[in-house]
């Protein structure tokens, strides 16, 4: 049995695709059909890496996006809203969610674009400039398809992921004053309380953080960072077993039910808590790359500073978290 046809739930087979007119037609809709929420967004990143594994983004995305589940099931857990009105973990919630839906619809149809030309053998590159993919990721799609080499692809799509989002959600007004110069955010970023975890199935995580989050550059390298731990030789195995056995919902139970140590943290399944949003790009989203210049440093490979086994010090925190909601509560009271 071919890749194509164990697949063909997933992907429509490459027969279906006829003419130029068909492919940028499949491509739509298959990115409207899975940037429909969280879940959907991480599933589609999953089963993308599973047919196409030399994409490590796209299983590096799928990791990162159960965290994005995780930090909205948050917001409707036991604990945050007795510290966040409703208003504000409103904007939080879609403040996440504008920006992995942003960087989904800009990179699948980049994904498939890779995928109907490993397929069909055939020339695509006039397929970005429709999709208004960046000229930074054309010339590194190119790059890639005849060098073949994964992990600058892997860099060259972090680097690109988070520029997609710099204007439109990190510098945009409406966000910059109701989440990003909040009192809440800047604790939350100082304290490292946003960190981003990758479970196993013996119970322990591994994982990072940043400070000033708000900062291009910073985030860059977190998901540098992360892309090594994610693929070290002795602990990639271990990731890829827990995402295989384990369905994302958004709640903190898909690795609590691993953890014997972890702290209640009673988030609830994400598709139980927020409705379908809907989201609107009346006019293509500018280029980044032709505004802003690539930075050398962006390519270099960040280097861990801390111990990516992080099991304890992420439930301290956790711990560390609920004590000062429990004292707020008390003091308010």
């Amino acid at each position: 049995m071919n890749k194509i046809s164990f697949f063909q739930p997933f992907l429509p087979d490459c027969s279906l695709v006829e003419t130029p007119e068909d492919l940028i037609r499949i491509i739509r809709e298959k990115t409207f059909q899975y940037n429909r929420d969280n879940i959907s967004r991480t599933k589609a990143y999953q089963e993308y890496y599973l047919l196409h594994p030399e994409i490590k983004w796209s299983f590096l995305a799928s990791m990162v996006s159960r965290n994005a589940g995780w930090n909205m099931c948050d917001l409707q857990g036991p604990w945050l809203p007795l510290v966040i009105d409703e208003k504000m973990r409103k904007s939080l919630f879609l403040t996440y969610e504008r920006a992995n839906w942003l960087i989904f619809q800009d990179v699948f149809p980049q994904l498939l674009i890779h995928h109907y030309k490993t397929e069909l053998n055939v020339e695509m590159f006039h397929n970005f400039r429709e999709l208004f993919v960046s000229a930074f990721m054309q010339k590194e799609w190119k790059l890639f398809w005849k060098e073949g080499n994964r992990d600058r692809l892997m860099q060259s799509l972090i680097i690109n992921e988070q520029n997609v989002i710099e204007e439109p959600v990190m510098r945009h007004p409406v966000y910059k004053r109701r989440v990003f110069k909040t009192g809440l955010f800047f604790l939350e970023d100082h304290l490292h309380f946003s960190s981003v975890v990758f479970p196993t199935k013996g119970g322990n995580l591994y994982g990072a953080s940043v400070s000033d989050f708000r900062r291009l550059d910073s985030r860059i390298s977190l998901g540098s960072r992360l892309s090594q731990i994610l693929f070290k030789d002795d602990l990639y195995f271990h990731f890829k077993e827990f995402a295989l056995s384990t369905e994302p919902t958004g709640s903190r139970k898909d690795y609590e039910r691993y953890c014997p140590d972890a702290p209640y943290s009673g988030t609830p399944i994400l598709r139980t808590v927020f409705d379908v949003q809907e989201h609107h790009v009346h006019t293509p989203i500018p280029d980044w790359s032709m505004k802003r210049k690539v930075k050398e440093k962006w390519f270099r490979r960040s280097k861990s500073k801390e111990p990516v086994k992080v099991t304890q010090w992420y439930f301290n925190k956790q711990r560390q978290l609920q004590k000062m909601i429990k004292l707020n509560d008390l003091f308010h009271k």
